[in-house]
């Protein structure tokens, strides 16, 4: 097994665990803790595509990419909080209701 796999097979585990979460948990923040999981995989994915070969330099287009997606995934929690926040303050719950 190569580096390159085990890149590959940590992100798979990473994702399919944060979609279990963002699918069954009905918690808001539990459900945005599992996105910004799933997305670890993703970058985690994305580093192991970088550096396939390990003789030679990374690609650096996937480097950029993670780059970037760190920096949307901070500013898509930062929006994910703040509705959740004001969700809070209309509803006093945290939880998303049963049955719907």
């Amino acid at each position: 097994m190569t580096q390159a796999d085990l890149y590959a097979l940590g992100a798979v585990l990473l994702f399919c665990l944060g979609l279990r979460g963002l699918i069954f948990d009905r918690h808001l923040l539990r459900k945005i803790l599992a996105l910004n999981i799933m997305s670890s995989g993703v970058f985690l994915l994305l580093v192991g595509i970088a550096s396939r070969h390990p003789q030679q330099t990374p690609d650096p287009v996937p480097l950029a990419m993670v780059l970037t997606g760190i920096v949307v995934a901070v500013s898509a929690t930062a929006f994910a909080l703040a509705l959740v926040r004001r969700y809070y303050q209309q509803t006093g719950k945290t939880r998303l209701p049963e049955g719907e």
